[in-house]
């Protein structure tokens, strides 16, 4: 049992019981090696990755090598997703080192934490030109030992260029009419029209540019931009990526056409996905976009709800295969003869729906559940009994791993997308799960003075500070539920939490946004990036939560900072679109106003005033805010100074708090919303 036993992390208890004397990332860590004078091996992985588990089970649980490490490294093991900071510091180390990065990550340190060799996964033997891991070991224990000036001026020159990477913000502006044409027009560039999405293989789920593209199209009416977004989500849900039986996405698709996923199923995917294809269904009415929502937001409450009421993070790629291996995708995958016995006649109907074959998509002539054909073609209710019986035949088969630590950004991703999707499709169930998370993250992850904690598992809080996808994510989650809810507790805490991004995250002269707070630990240099990638950034993330707030309570702070975090857009925007798309839909919001919805009613739970509320939800309106309750409630700011008209329900449609006639009409408002 080494230094891990006590950790929360499931990915570091995974790791408890090696041979390797593993240390948790501490500055305990670093002093041991700095008294015994030994280099550190820096892993950095998550729970559900499946090449972690292919170098834990080839080199960590081996005694051998373990020895090595023992004898001559400090071991640090430590989970990306409790420290994205130090994930990002390294990894962007890696990256420039190598033009590559991925996990497991694999970094040799000095004891002052400065890398001097880099790596991803490394083989137990010579392959495929890479060196074993214990190649690696035995070159990086001789040079420390033989060669020390020669690794002390490799690792300083690292640590210079890394500090030399700041982000130079000084005088930009948000991006106008302009730069989102241009961003649009690179998206265009970049589209697969024959398959949907963006780019070759791995194929990843753009969420964000989606939600671009739907803003775009409801701002502008480019069709153009509402077809690349529609037809993304068909291809994706009809695909392999999409789990035919149970909802929910999984990771990315190994190939261009969506068949083959990498099966991982994480929070933040799901949650993104859920909410992207509740707007596309409110965009279009698509029948495909309403029940892969459901779906998808039924999927996260039935299987990643943890007892506390929060979200856990992931489930696994691998699960036992019934031999007891471990295999990727064993879970999901089926054979012909596995239809034979699940379905008996109907086995033939049901391969021909999910597109089973003998020889398979998969491997060993296994496939991976598809909808290549419409489903207007079959019997509806033949269909679903085929889903119930091999839904319940899957559930017999081992289940994968579950990484159930509650991750602060990723539940306020869920809170959000739960929320709206309960709205939408009348589904109170749905929106008291957003507010079961919410109410964790208050609880729990708030501390006395609204700072957030990163994680939290079995309702014991982690040790680790929240970072600013953190209070981004979580004050959109908030902000979410008060336009849904009519709470306006929660538009408080979504205040507070980005008081904290403006005192503690922001440079207060460029308008720069930091990955950590300015009194976080010190690493080899403060995290700063603005581009998303499996999910928003913090900076685009912290910039529409800001937006929205001042949108909510007409706070100039708030949208000033909104607009300076906005610049880096307008620079990267026009150049690398798929990898600022939640800026750029941030950006569409700020260019429609955003407006300001205020519904009063006379009275809580009156029908007319239900009905405009609903009518304002499903506004597709960029980024629009919409608050509810009685004349004068002070619950939201939006609701000051704004009487019935007749005695009746009456909504007050406004930007930048100048306000077009009220209207008791919900096809007025309607209109008045961009429908």
């Amino acid at each position: 049992m080494n230094r891990l036993a006590h950790e929360t992390s499931p990915y570091l208890l995974q790791h408890a019981d090696n041979p390797v004397d593993w240390w948790p990332w501490s500055a305990e860590a670093f002093e041991a090696a700095r008294t015994a004078n030994k280099p550190v091996l820096l892993s950095v992985g998550y729970s559900s990755c499946h090449w972690c588990h292919v170098m834990a089970h080839e080199s960590f649980e081996d005694r051998t090598t373990a020895d090595f490490l023992n004898e001559h490294f400090v071991s640090v093991k430590v989970d990306r997703e409790e420290r994205p900071d130090v994930d990002a510091v390294y990894m962007e180390a890696v990256q420039a080192a190598t033009g590559q990065g991925g996990w497991p990550m694999t970094v040799f340190l000095t004891p002052d934490a400065e890398p001097f060799y880099f790596g991803t996964y490394f083989p137990p033997a010579p392959r495929h030109g890479m060196p074993s891991f214990r190649q690696v070991l035995e070159g990086v224990r001789s040079a420390w030992a033989d060669r020390r000036d020669e690794v002390a001026e490799v690792a300083g020159k690292i640590v210079r260029d890394l500090a030399q990477r700041e982000i130079s913000h000084q005088g930009t502006r948000p991006p106008g009419e302009q730069e989102l044409a241009q961003a649009l027009l690179g998206l265009t560039r970049e589209y697969d029209p024959q398959r949907g999405g963006f780019g070759g293989a791995p194929k990843f789920p753009p969420s964000m540019v989606v939600e671009f593209l739907l803003r775009h199209h409801a701002r502008t009416g480019a069709d153009g931009a509402l077809q690349m977004a529609a037809d993304t989500c068909e291809r994706m849900a009809r695909g392999g990526l999409y789990d035919q039986l149970g909802g929910g996405f999984a990771r990315y698709s190994v190939d261009r056409d969506w068949v083959v996923p990498h099966f991982e199923k994480m929070l933040y995917d799901n949650a993104l996905l859920c909410r992207a294809y509740a707007h596309l269904w409110r965009a279009t009415g698509s029948a495909l976009a309403r029940r892969v929502a459901l779906e998808t937001a039924d999927f996260m409450v039935r299987e990643l709800r943890t007892a506390e009421g929060g979200f856990a993070s992931a489930l696994d790629a691998d699960s036992d295969d019934g031999t007891g291996e471990h295999v990727e995708g064993a879970y999901y995958v089926w054979t012909p003869a596995q239809f034979d016995e699940a379905l008996g006649d109907d086995a033939d109907l049901a391969a021909r729906y999910f597109g089973v074959t003998p020889e398979g998509t998969f491997e060993h002539g296994q496939s991976v559940l598809q909808l290549p054909q419409q489903e207007g073609v079959f019997d509806a209710e033949k269909i679903e009994s085929v889903k119930r019986r091999l839904l319940a035949k899957r559930a017999e088969r081992p289940a994968p791993g579950r990484d159930d630590k509650v991750v602060a950004a990723w539940n306020g991703l869920a809170v959000a997308a739960l929320a709206e999707t309960g709205a939408y499709f009348d589904r109170p169930d749905l929106v008291e799960a957003a507010v079961g998370a919410a109410d964790l993250l208050v609880r729990l992850h708030l501390d006395d003075h609204a700072r957030l904690a990163r994680t939290s598992r079995d309702g014991h809080v982690g040790a680790n500070a929240g970072v600013l996808e953190d209070y981004g994510d979580v004050a959109e989650g908030f902000l979410a539920l008060a336009s849904v809810t009519g709470e306006g507790v929660w538009l408080d805490f979504a205040g507070l939490l980005l008081d904290h991004v403006l005192a503690r995250f922001a440079d207060g002269e460029t308008g720069a946004l930091y990955d950590t707070a300015s009194d976080a630990e010190r690493l080899i240099r403060r995290p700063q990036d603005p581009t998303d990638n499996a999910t928003p950034s913090g900076w685009s993330a912290a910039a529409g939560a800001l937006l929205g707030y001042a949108a909510h309570t007409g706070s100039e702070p708030h949208r000033a900072a909104a607009e300076r975090a906005l610049g880096v857009v307008g620079t990267l925007g026009p150049r690398v679109p798929r990898f600022v798309g939640w800026g750029l839909a941030v950006a569409e919001a700020l260019l429609d106003g955003p407006r300001e919805v205020a519904i009063v009613g006379p009275a809580a739970g009156d029908r007319d005033t239900a009905a405009l509320h609903r009518t304002a939800l499903l506004g597709t309106a960029p980024g629009a805010v919409v608050a509810v309750g009685t004349p004068g409630g002070d619950e939201f700011p939006l609701l000051a100074d704004r009487p019935l008209v007749g005695g009746a329900a009456t909504a007050y449609v406004c930007r930048n708090f100048t306000c077009d006639a009220p209207t008791t009409d919900p096809e007025r408002l309607k209109a008045a919303l961009g429908d």
